[in-house]
């Protein structure tokens, strides 16, 4: 072989190396979702804890700035996460069981209430009758004839859960603690551990942005979505709906979901208000007022607030919440808007298509023409 076939050879090479690189990474992405798909008890409680962990951080640093130690800093604020959730149990989940308790008994109620229209749209009456039967024999009836005690707390859900609830849980809550505990170290061995400057730069970067981004969007999100529930539960005790605070935390947890959230909360306080109200108008107030609320959050709160700053495309957010609600549910969809967050971070700092040149410091879907160039510049100066 002569020397000048030598940057041909290692064009090919690279080639190859792209070709196989980019086939083995479409395998994984096709593979992906139906692994996490069936490894949902694994990879489900390990995502959520990462997301929480990488929204608590801000918090944890804030302590450590302080002079609080590492690990009582991780513990403190597990224990403010654990407040929180089980306050909103203790809001949402034990009122909300009781209604369900009572919606075989309210199913004439409805019926009734929604007589009007019926009549008006009589094709829609054997539609309701089916639905009515499907459920007064269906899961609720038997969630009636159970009778089964809500928990009043997480301590109480734990014990009342299946032994894989349980395990899910302390695990995603160790993973949470560990994870900050050891933050402050990982962070800095993952910059140490390159070899350039740059490389570190770039690293320490990309680290930054993701709990930036990240805790920022949750954090603000979720203030907005409190903000909100706070609202709709007071208009919805001026009409003398029961459990007003409940169905705000109903609408608060669904505002996390874009677009669908919304939706299923305005379905289902039109269904809480056919329950109590026997006038149709004032049982559709409940889900007016919702509505009402929402236009005003989503149109003129919500980009007042985050401005430009956390603005994503819509298409890309339908697709993610579809996309994880596909693989994991409804905590899939919960989970839809930080992870696209997560991603696009990562992405935007990697830089397209050499993600793997980013990882590993080097190009591996790129042509190097580095030898070629170290030819010409040889040959130029035997010519010279």
């Amino acid at each position: 072989m002569t020397q000048g076939d030598e940057p041909e050879v290692d064009r090919r090479r690279d080639r190859l190396l792209a070709a196989i690189a980019l086939s083995s990474g479409l395998g994984l992405l096709l593979a992906l979702p139906f692994a996490l798909r069936a490894g949902a008890e694994f990879f489900l409680p390990l995502t959520c804890a990462l997301v929480v962990a990488i929204t608590l951080v801000p918090l944890l640093e804030w302590m450590e700035r302080r002079h609080v130690p590492s690990g009582l800093a991780a513990l403190l604020a597990v224990i403010a996460f654990l407040v929180i959730a089980n306050t909103a149990l203790v809001l949402i989940v034990v009122p909300a069981t009781d209604w369900f308790r009572i919606l075989p008994e309210r199913l004439p109620q409805i019926q009734a209430n929604l007589a009007p229209v019926i009549d008006i749209y009589s094709q829609l009456q054997r539609f309701v009758d089916e639905t009515v039967k499907m459920l007064a024999a269906g899961p609720v009836a038997a969630a009636q004839t159970a009778a089964v005690e809500a928990p009043r707390s997480l301590l109480q859900f734990a014990a009342t859960s299946a032994p894989s609830a349980i395990i899910q849980m302390v695990f995603g809550l160790l993973i949470i603690y560990f994870f900050l505990a050891g933050w402050t170290g990982l962070r800095r061995r993952t910059i140490n551990s390159r070899g350039s400057f740059d490389g570190a730069l770039a690293v320490a970067r990309v680290i930054q942005n993701v709990v930036d981004a990240t805790s920022a969007y949750v954090m603000t999100i979720a203030t907005i979505n409190l903000a909100l529930g706070v609202a709709v539960g007071v208009a919805l005790w001026l009409i003398g709906m029961p459990s007003p605070w409940m169905w705000g935390g109903i609408v608060a947890l669904l505002n996390f979901v874009p677009y669908f959230g919304p939706m299923l909360g305005a379905a289902l306080m039109g269904l809480g208000g056919l329950m109590v109200f026997d006038d149709i108008w004032i049982a559709l107030l409940p889900a007016a007022i919702q509505v009402g609320f929402h236009l005003v959050e989503a149109n003129v709160v919500t980009p007042m607030v985050l401005g430009r700053r956390l603005t994503m495309n819509p298409l890309l957010i339908l697709v993610s919440i579809t996309f994880w609600g596909w693989v994991w549910g409804t905590p899939g969809a919960l989970l839809g808007v930080p992870l696209l967050i997560i991603i696009q971070t990562v992405v935007s700092a990697a830089g397209m298509p050499d993600i793997a040149g980013f990882l590993f410091e080097r190009g591996t879907l790129t042509v190097h023409p580095r030898r070629e160039n170290h030819d010409k510049a040889e040959s130029r100066g035997g010519d010279g």
